[in-house]
């Protein structure tokens, strides 16, 4: 079964993207822990991270990486972290979240909600700063 990512990769369905390559997606999450939450995810329809091979693995974390940077001078936060979780989405994805505290990463608490234009103007903020 195609994975939603598989279908954002190719542009079945729509999503807010902030970077992309020949390889690798990123995308701000629609259901984030706080603003600035973004989704990094190979474009080749993999289940679970580990099983990438070594250099898709180290090029999805340069990548992230990138992504990371970019979010940092946009969102003002402490840090930028990094979870992998891979049980929501059959498709092997990293979270990148803007952080002041640990409690910003804490996947049980109550998403936030942006309007559409919302996310379209943090998206496009985003990509102005590249």
């Amino acid at each position: 079964m195609t994975s939603i990512f598989s279908k954002i990769s190719s542009r079945d369905i729509p999503a807010y993207i902030i970077a992309e390559n020949d390889f690798f997606l990123a995308i701000l999450d629609i259901n984030p822990l706080v603003k600035g939450h973004t989704l990094v995810f190979p474009k080749k329809e993999q289940d679970y991270i580990f099983d990438l091979e070594n250099n898709e693995l180290e090029s999805m974390i340069i990548f992230a990486k990138e992504v990371a940077v970019q979010l940092k001078k946009v969102i003002p936060c402490r840090r930028i972290g990094l979870s992998v979780i891979g049980l929501e989405v059959p498709h092997a994805h990293i979270h990148l979240i803007p952080i002041n505290s640990i409690d910003d990463m804490n996947f049980s608490k109550t998403k936030l909600f942006f309007t559409p234009t919302e996310m379209t103007e943090l998206q496009n903020f985003i990509l102005s700063v590249s």
